[in-house]
């Protein structure tokens, strides 16, 4: 039963490094976004193509608020709590059936 236990816990190592490369990209991105960049940069441009999904759908329910783009904001908000939830029940479950 180890085994499962250990191939569980590197799933939640797994989500938990995404995630927080994920969150480490929306900063990155945003970061970008205050100073006047090229956007034909290559790292720019992948920031943009691995954000962008994510942000343009959190803009669909929330508009700009006085000029500021809160969709970063909710977005690493919601990672946080998935990775708080998602990694620590997988973390947990992996611990009790061992």
């Amino acid at each position: 039963m180890f085994i499962i236990s250990n191939f569980i816990l590197m799933i939640a190592k797994l989500l938990d490094f995404g995630i927080t490369i994920y969150i480490f990209a929306i900063i990155a991105r945003v970061i970008l976004s205050w100073i006047n960049y090229n956007p034909y940069n290559q790292i720019a441009s992948f920031l943009d193509q691995i954000t962008e999904p994510v942000l343009s759908r959190v803009r669909q329910f929330i508009p700009p608020f006085g000029g500021l783009d809160l969709s970063p904001m909710v977005v690493i908000f919601i990672l946080y709590i998935i990775e708080g939830f998602v990694v620590s029940t997988l973390r947990d479950f992996a611990l009790l059936i061992r």
